[in-house]
C-alpha cells in the first residue's frame, strides 16, 4: 500500500495513465531540496519518519499511485516568500513541494492505513514525534504587580461580563461629568446650578482635535489638555479659597508666598500635627484631582475616537446649537447657555500675569516719587512738637462691626461708652472712613498702605516699598531727630527687617514682652497685656523726648474663639491670670464654621479691643498723648458679607483741642463712631494729609 504521494484527488476523479509531471513550483522552504526534481524520481519521504513506523517504502516509478480521497488542508509555509501551491480538490500540487501540514497529514495516512489496532503489549510507540512547532510555547506566567493586576481584571471581566459592562459604563459617565464639571467651575465659593448645564466651547473644541488625531498623538494631546485642565481647575479652588478671605483671586505670580503666612496659622490654630496632616491631605487631594481629570479626557478621547461617525455627528448638531445660544444670547437663571468659562478664565490669568509684572516694573518708579521725599526734618510736623504719638492698628476692625445688624449693637454700645468714659477724662475723638488696600487678612499690606501713603495691594508692592527709601510717617517722626520711636509688634514671631522702613528705634516682638500666659488662638497675647506691657517697657519711662509708637494690637485676629476678656489693670503681671479665662473659652472649630456665632464672637473680640485702648488711654494718657486708631481691614466674607466694602474706621483722639481743630476742613464725625455719611478716603491719602494738617511742606523726590 502506497505511504507517499505528490498529488491530492477526490473520490470522483480517475487517475489517468501515465500523466507527465507539471513543472515544479518555485522553493520557499529552508528544509527543500535545493534543486527541481523531475517527473521519474521518486518523490521524497517524510523528513522526520519515527523508529516505529513500519509501513513499506513507496515504490520508485515514476507512476502516481492512489491515495484515498482527502479532505483539502491548508498549511503555512515555514518561511515568507513565493506563494505556495495549496492542494484543492481539483488540481495535483507541483511535485517536490511540501508543506508541514501536508507531511502530518500522510504520516497520519500512513499511521492509518497501517493498522487501527493498538501496538502489542512491550511494543514502542508508534505514535509520530510532533514537530517542534506543533505545540505553542505556554504563555509566560504574570510577573510584577501591574502585570498580576491587569491578569486579575481580565479573569473578572472575563467571569463576570454584565458587571463590567456597567463598571465600564458607569466609570464612563463619571469620566464625562468630571470634564464637563472642571471646564464650567466657577471661581467662587457660591455657586448656581444653572452654571453646569451649560455647553462648553472647549469640550467641542477638544472633541474634535482628539477625534482627527493618529492614536500617538492623540494620547499626548489628552494626557496635556487633561492635565492642563486639572491644573485650572485647581487654581479655581485657590481662587475660592482667596475670595473667601482675601476678597481677591489668587495671583499665580506673587501669592505663593502667603502659603508660608498660612501655614503658621494653621500651626498657631491646629498645632504642628494638624498642619502637616492637613497639608498633606491638600497635596494629595490637589495630585490626586490633576491625575483623575487627566485620565478621564484620555478615556473619553479613545471612546470618541472608536466612534468617528456617531461623533463627528453629533458635534456638528452641538457646534450649531451652541452658535444659535451665542447669536441669540439665550440665558438660564442669568447664565449663558453657550459657555466659554475655561477660555475666559485662562485668558484673565495670563493677563493678569502681564499686569503683575509690568505693575511691578512701574512700581518701582512710583515708590521713588515722594511728595515729601526732600521735606527738611524742621518742617515735618511742626504741629506736635511734644506730642507722644501712638499709632495703633485693631485686627480687623472693618465697617461691618459697626453696620451688621448681628455685630453692631454690641460694638456701637462700647463706642458709644468708651466715647463718654474717654470724655470724662478729657479726651475727645474724631472718626471718618478708609478705604484698606486689602481684605480678610494680609493686615501687612494695610498698615504700609496707611503709612507710606502709596496702594499696597500685593506682596511685590510690599517688598518693593519696604526696601525703599520711601517716606512713611512713622519714620518722619524719627526722621526730625526730635521723637523716639518704638514699635509693639505682638503678632511679630520671627526677624522684622520691615522695621528700618517704618522708622522704629526699637521693636518688641512677641517673645520680647514677658509674657507667661496662654496664647488665644493665632493671637499671642490679650491686647491689654500688651498695652501694659508697652507702658511698663517704653511709654512708663521717663524721657528726653517724646515717644512715638506703632502698636499692633492682635485680639481680634480670627479664628475669634476664644476671646480674652478685661481684668483688673494691676492683676495683668506675667499674663498668667488668663490661663483660667482661656480654658473657658471657645474653641475656634465651635464657632468659626457657624455663621451667626462668628459674626458674635468677632463683635465681642472687636469690643474687647476698643475697651482694652480706650481703658490703656484713660489710665495711662496725659495732655500730651494724640492717638490715631484704625482697623487694617475687613472680616472675611463669612463675617462681613459676601461683596462687602473695604472700609474700616479711623479716629484720632487727644485732649489738647488745638489737635482736632487742625483737622476740623475733614468733616469727620465726633466721638468714636463714623456717621454713615463721614468722609471715606482711600487708606493710601491718609499721610498727605495728615502730613499737610500738621504743618508739613512738600518737598518732593522725584521717581
Amino acid at each position: 500500500m502506497p505511504l507517499n504521494t505528490d498529488t491530492r484527488r477526490t473520490a470522483d476523479e480517475k487517475e489517468p495513465a501515465a500523466t507527465p509531471a507539471e513543472p515544479a513550483a518555485p522553493e520557499t522552504s529552508q528544509e527543500a531540496a535545493s534543486s527541481e526534481a523531475p517527473a521519474e524520481t521518486s518523490p521524497e519521504t517524510p523528513s522526520s519518519p519515527t523508529p516505529d513506523e513500519t509501513a513499506p517504502e513507496a515504490p520508485s516509478s515514476g507512476t502516481p499511485t492512489e491515495t484515498p480521497p482527502k479532505t483539502p488542508s491548508s498549511g503555512t509555509p515555514d518561511t515568507p516568500g513565493a506563494a505556495e501551491p495549496v492542494a484543492d480538490a481539483t488540481g495535483p500540487v507541483a511535485e517536490g513541494t511540501r508543506t508541514d501540514a501536508a507531511d502530518g497529514a500522510e504520516r497520519a495516512d500512513r499511521t492509518d492505513q497501517a493498522g487501527d489496532t493498538a501496538p502489542a503489549p512491550g511494543a514502542p510507540d508508534a505514535t509520530p514525534a510532533p514537530a517542534p512547532d506543533a505545540t505553542p510555547d505556554p504563555a509566560p506566567a504574570p510577573s510584577g504587580p501591574l502585570s498580576r493586576l491587569r491578569a486579575a481584571r481580565r479573569t473578572w471581566r472575563e467571569g463576570h461580563p454584565t458587571a463590567a459592562r456597567a463598571l465600564r459604563d458607569g466609570v464612563t459617565v463619571l469620566a464625562a461629568v468630571l470634564v464637563l464639571a472642571a471646564l464650567l467651575l466657577p471661581n467662587r465659593m457660591h455657586m448656581r446650578p444653572a452654571q453646569f448645564v451649560r455647553i462648553p466651547v472647549e469640550a467641542l473644541f477638544g472633541a474634535a482635535l482628539l477625534v482627527t488625531l493618529p492614536r500617538r498623538w492623540r494620547l499626548l494631546a489628552a494626557w496635556v489638555c487633561g492635565l492642563g485642565l486639572g491644573a485650572l481647575t485647581v487654581l479655581n479652588f485657590f481662587d475660592m479659597g482667596f475670595y473667601e478671605f482675601l476678597g481677591r483671586r489668587f495671583d499665580i505670580v506673587i501669592d505663593w508666598a502667603l502659603l508660608g503666612d498660612a501655614k503658621s496659622y494653621l500651626n498657631d490654630t491646629l498645632g504642628k500635627g494638624g498642619t502637616t496632616a492637613v497639608l498633606l491631605g491638600a497635596l494629595v487631594l490637589v495630585l490626586v484631582l490633576i491625575v483623575l481629570i487627566a485620565l478621564a479626557v484620555v478615556r473619553l478621547g479613545e471612546l470618541l475616537a472608536r466612534h468617528r461617525h456617531t461623533t463627528g455627528r453629533t458635534l456638528l448638531i452641538l457646534s450649531m446649537v451652541w452658535m444659535v445660544c451665542a447669536v441669540l444670547g439665550l440665558r438660564i437663571d442669568g447664565v449663558p447657555l453657550a459657555s466659554q468659562h475655561s477660555i475666559a478664565l485662562a485668558r484673565s490669568r495670563a493677563e493678569a500675569v502681564r499686569d503683575t509684572l509690568r505693575d511691578e516694573r512701574e512700581f518701582a518708579k512710583t515708590a521713588k516719587a515722594d511728595a515729601f521725599g526732600n521735606t527738611p526734618p524742621a518742617q515735618l510736623v511742626p504741629d506736635l512738637r511734644g506730642k507722644d504719638m501712638m499709632f495703633t492698628f485693631i485686627e480687623s476692625y472693618g465697617r461691618s462691626a459697626i453696620e451688621d445688624p448681628v455685630m453692631a449693637p454690641g460694638v456701637n454700645k462700647t463706642l458709644a461708652a468708651s466715647t463718654e468714659a474717654l470724655a470724662k477724662s478729657g479726651f475727645h475723638a474724631r472718626s471718618g472712613w478708609l478705604t484698606s488696600a486689602t481684605y480678610g487678612g494680609s493686615s501687612w499690606l494695610g498698615h504700609s498702605t496707611f503709612l507710606s501713603g502709596l496702594w499696597i495691594d500685593n506682596q511685590n508692592r510690599y517688598r518693593t516699598v519696604t526696601n525703599s527709601d520711601h517716606l512713611s510717617l512713622t519714620k518722619a517722626f524719627r526722621k526730625t531727630g526730635d521723637w523716639d520711636t518704638v514699635g509693639i509688634m505682638p503678632g511679630v514671631q520671627k526677624g522684622w527687617p520691615e522695621a528700618k522702613f517704618y522708622g522704629l528705634d526699637k521693636v518688641y516682638n512677641a517673645f520680647q514682652m514677658g509674657y507667661e500666659g496662654p496664647k488665644f488662638s493665632w493671637s499671642t497675647m490679650p491686647d491689654q497685656y500688651a498695652l501694659e506691657a508697652f507702658q511698663r517697657l517704653e511709654h512708663g519711662k521717663k524721657r528726653d523726648k517724646p515717644l512715638m509708637s506703632e502698636i499692633i494690637l492682635t485680639s481680634s485676629h480670627q479664628p475669634w474663639a476664644p476671646v480674652p476678656k478685661m481684668v483688673d489693670w494691676g492683676e495683668v503681671g506675667d499674663g498668667s491670670v488668663y490661663d483660667s479665662i482661656e480654658k473657658a473659652g471657645k474653641r475656634p472649630g465651635d464657632v468659626f464654621y457657624d455663621s451667626t456665632k462668628v459674626k458674635q464672637e468677632y463683635g465681642r473680640s472687636i469690643q474687647y479691643s476698643v475697651t482694652a485702648l480706650t481703658q490703656f488711654l484713660q489710665r495711662y494718657g496725659d495732655k500730651d498723648t494724640v492717638l490715631v486708631f484704625l482697623g487694617d481691614h475687613q472680616p472675611v466674607a463669612k463675617v462681613s458679607g459676601d461683596g462687602a466694602d473695604h472700609q474700616v474706621p479711623v479716629s484720632i483722639v487727644a485732649k489738647d483741642p488745638k489737635v482736632l481743630d487742625k483737622i476740623a476742613d475733614w468733616h469727620f464725625t465726633e466721638g468714636l463712631r463714623p456717621a454713615k455719611d463721614a468722609p471715606v478716603w482711600r487708606m493710601s491719602s491718609f499721610r498727605d494729609r495728615f502730613l499737610t494738617a500738621y504743618g508739613s511742606t512738600p518737598h518732593p523726590s522725584k521717581g
